[in-house]
């Protein structure tokens, strides 16, 4: 069964539907009026953050980009409406599309930024998504309904890395370029400390560390970055209070030179892992990772509902997978 407003199906953990087969989330979701009122409060919150930081480092702030289409406009955004001085970073997973990786290059080579790549241990990162799959206990379910073990891994090193950078270069602005389906307004503008991120990496760090050793120290905040408690960084997502149109954001990406890669599955514009991560998902829960993202993107009004569904019943690519598994060494 399917919702008749959204794209969640009766797999989802907690779902219910009513008589009339619309689900819980649906029911209690905010109207459109409510979230227009957000998003102009929010915008305000930053505007006045922007105010109070501006100018007053090297940069005005450290930027997550990934190479796809959401962190790249993100980047147009922070660059060309708000006039932020940006430091950006990626994490190179060894399963980047190539074009995702010549897309960051012309993105920041358009925009004129400052960038720093991370690329981790291929050895460490292959024992790093082995815990991640193979752990029942790494992330909680909660996390879980929102992206797969192998995608949250990833985003999880990102944040931390990204407080780690951000910490040692006394930037205010640490800043992501999630959807909105990904991220709730009510969270796009978040002043974090250093008992908040202790708290959240400790059970990561943990379990991966019993596992795997010292090598994953450096993706990961130490002792000297908790104790400059005034140093931690406002989190942003600017992408839940602007607008969000598919069409002009890949037309404003392609203006920079960014080009849609053709090697990646329909929910990532740069990341090779997608079609395993989503197939070792559905296979262990039932339901596709991207299932709650796109639900809200349907509510919302950015993605039709036959879109929407559309896109969550494609089946991985095989090829990708199997050579992922191979890559891996997983059978």
């Amino acid at each position: 069964m399917i919702c008749q407003k959204c794209v969640l199906t009766d797999k989802f953990p907690r779902i219910s539907f009513d008589e009339n087969g619309v689900c819980n989330f649906c029911r209690s979701s905010k109207k459109a009026d409510d979230q227009t009122d957000l998003k102009k409060k929010y915008e305000e919150k930053f505007k006045a953050l922007i105010s109070e930081y501006k100018g007053k480092g090297t940069y005005d702030c450290l930027v997550a980009f990934s190479g796809g289409k959401d962190s790249t406009y993100t980047l147009h955004l922070l660059k060309n409406n708000y006039h932020l001085n940006i430091l950006s970073f990626s994490f190179d997973n060894w399963f980047q599309s190539k074009r995702a990786a010549q897309n960051i290059r012309n993105v920041v080579q358009h925009l004129n930024l400052d960038h720093i790549t991370i690329l981790p241990s291929f050895d460490t990162f292959k024992k790093i998504l082995h815990t991640a799959i193979s752990s029942h206990d790494l992330y909680s379910a909660k996390s879980l309904e929102r992206a797969s073990a192998i995608c949250t891994t990833c985003l999880s090193l990102i944040r931390f890395i990204g407080f780690k950078i951000a910490v040692e270069k006394n930037i205010p602005f640490l800043i992501f370029g999630l959807s909105p389906g990904q991220a709730p307004i009510a969270t796009s503008v978040f002043k974090t400390n250093a008992g908040m991120i202790k708290n959240m990496q400790k059970l990561t760090f943990k379990i991966l560390h019993s596992k795997i050793g010292d090598s994953i120290k450096p993706y990961f905040l130490e002792d000297k970055h908790f104790e400059k408690s005034d140093s931690f960084p406002i989190s942003i997502n600017p992408l839940a209070f602007s607008e969000y149109n598919e069409e002009v954001i890949l037309s404003i990406a392609n203006n920079m030179g960014w080009i849609k890669p053709d090697d990646t599955d329909p929910n990532s514009t740069n990341c090779l892992l997608n079609a395993f991560a989503n197939q070792v998902h559905i296979e262990k829960f039932g339901y596709n990772p991207y299932a709650i993202e796109i639900a809200e993107l349907v509510r919302i009004g950015y993605m039709s509902r036959e879109d929407g569904i559309k896109r969550l019943e494609e089946p991985p690519s095989q090829d990708q997978v199997a050579m992922i598994k191979k890559i891996l060494t997983i059978t």
